[in-house]
């Protein structure tokens, strides 16, 4: 990075001092240092700035949650019906999804901490500010959960950037899977605080009171404590300098990179909407259709996900067409597991139910799953040669074809015991033993299918 390029991380607009430190002097002679990593930041300080990092990410997922724990008493409080609450969460992800790229853009050139503090500053305060909503302005509360969606948009998608260039390779992927760590827990614990803090309090405002609490916690951390790395300067050979392009052109370089990533917005799409009208219509022939829909998309993945990946090295075109295939069958559980959640629990049971879901899925999932294909890929690695890189990890990425079969296993297994959960829930009668809670206030328990996707 060019010392005289006019945005670089040492300009005193959004710079960090400690960048520019130079060795201390006493008596007129220059004192040597302890040699600094190349970014810049002392291994206790990157350490600590994990951990904040991972703190501000679990907050970031008990807000988005916290709303669906009440989500029954918003709705009784504002007169809506399900598809007005849905809005709530249409509204914050809307937000975040088209903001995300804007705070890409600024972290890519400015101070990524001071973006993050003004970013997490905001959506606390705002938060705070959608607990005193009027009854008579629902808008209100969708506004300022939109705007919830700007703050979360300014940390999620800097944070991760800044774990890059603190740590490589292996390292690297152990703290992204302790930082991705806080997504389940996250999500769970929103649903556990603002259903327990609104049942306690008697009044569902004080749930979205929490967060913004620990939030200002996490603005001081991120002012005092975490320090800005160098930007590349771990990966980057001491011949090498890095420069900064334009958007345009840094777009121009990224779509060459974002093929997969539309792949997986349209089998997305096309997964779940065909895995609906699937078991919509087996449902007709079989009262055991959802189960069987979701084993056949996991045990018609896995061939397809293993194709792709036994191609990648001689046909790109295959590789893409296997994902393609693979990916559409994989989605076409998503909905459908959670229709099964909802209707094999008592409607009382349902949030709490939706809490354990997150915390095993991601759990058994995208929380561990990085690392442990990181440390398979490692064990199997013979030399540092790219060859021997590339083959490590694409042996150790047939994994996710083996757990496609585990999981199709599965949900041949539950077809055998859906019928009678089912009944059994529908015809749930509390016993005197068993005392049913009932909600003090709101029309149902019922969450939005919208409501607990991530």
């Amino acid at each position: 990075m060019s010392p005289a390029d006019p945005t670089s991380d040492s300009t005193p607009f959004f710079s960090d001092d400690s960048e520019a430190e130079g060795p201390e002097e006493q008596g007129g002679a220059a004192v040597p240092r302890e040699e600094e990593p190349p970014s810049g930041v002392s291994r206790v300080r990157a350490l600590l700035t994990v951990f904040i990092l991972c703190y501000i990410n679990l907050l970031n997922y008990m807000d988005r949650f916290t709303v669906a724990g009440v989500l029954p008493d918003i709705e009784h409080y504002f007169g809506i019906d399900d598809g007005k609450s849905g809005l709530l969460q249409t509204v914050f992800i809307c937000s975040y999804m088209f903001l995300a790229p804007f705070f890409g853009y600024l972290g890519d050139r400015y101070n990524r901490k001071i973006i993050m503090s003004v970013g997490i500053a905001f959506w606390s305060l705002v938060t705070l500010a959608s607990s005193y909503t009027p009854r008579e302005h629902f808008w209100l509360l969708l506004l300022t959960r939109g705007l919830v969606g700007v703050g979360e948009a300014s940390y999620s998608t800097i944070a991760p950037t800044i774990i890059a260039d603190l740590y490589v390779k292996g390292k690297r992927t152990n703290m992204l899977s302790i930082f991705y760590f806080a997504i389940p827990v996250g999500s769970g614990l929103g649903y556990i605080v603002g259903s327990q803090v609104g049942y306690i309090a008697q009044d569902w405002h004080w749930a979205l009171r929490v967060t913004p609490a620990l939030g200002l916690i996490a603005v001081i951390l991120l002012l005092f404590v975490v320090q800005e790395p160098k930007r590349g300067a771990i990966e980057a050979r001491p011949e090498h300098h890095l420069h900064r392009t334009s958007w345009l052109t840094d777009l121009q370089a990224l779509s060459r990179n974002l093929i997969f990533g539309a792949i997986t917005c349209v089998t997305g799409v096309l997964g779940v909407a065909s895995g609906v009208q699937v078991s919509r219509q087996l449902r007709k022939k079989t009262a055991r259709a959802d189960p069987l829909v979701c084993a056949a998309g996991l045990l018609l993945s896995a061939p397809f996900l293993y194709l792709a990946i036994v191609f990648a090295e001689s046909s790109t075109i295959a590789t893409y067409v296997f994902i393609f295939l693979g990916e559409t069958f994989l989605s076409m559980n998503w909905a459908i597991v959670a229709d099964i959640l909802l209707y094999v629990v008592v409607p009382t049971r349902r949030s709490t139910a939706e809490a354990f879901q997150i915390v095993i899925a991601h759990l058994l999932g995208d929380a561990g799953s990085p690392y442990l294909i990181g440390v398979v890929s490692d064990s199997l690695r013979r030399s540092d040669s790219f060859l021997w890189q590339f083959r490590s990890l694409q042996l150790s990425l047939l994994l996710c074809s083996f757990a496609a079969v585990v999981g199709g296993a599965f949900f041949l297994a539950t077809a055998l015991f859906i019928e009678r959960d089912r009944d059994r829930a529908e015809n749930y009668v509390s016993t005197d033993d068993e005392p049913i809670v009932v909600p003090s206030s709101g029309r149902s328990t019922r969450v939005p299918v919208s409501s607990v996707l991530i």
